[in-house]
């Protein structure tokens, strides 16, 4: 079982479970050092900040769960 990443999601449908995505990494510099966060492509959730870089940048949705205002996606990143 690989990885799993929380995402948010402002709007319901952009994705479900069992899509395959493909992430897009970034970085920031912060006081506590460098800090990943992940965008499913094309702009449809993003993740919170992560202290260690993915080992890939693509998964399958493990789950989607509408919260008060946003929807959770869990992915389950590939094992490289």
């Amino acid at each position: 079982m690989g990885q799993m990443v929380d995402f948010t999601m402002e709007r319901e449908g952009l994705v479900k479970e069992g899509d395959r995505v493909e992430l897009k990494e970034d970085q920031a510099l912060t006081m506590s050092g460098m800090m990943y966060y992940y965008t499913i492509k094309p702009a449809v959730a993003m993740s919170s900040n992560l202290k260690k870089p993915l080992k890939a940048l693509t998964g399958t949705v493990a789950k989607v769960e509408p919260q008060v205002s946003i929807y959770m996606v869990t992915v389950e990143i590939d094992e490289e």
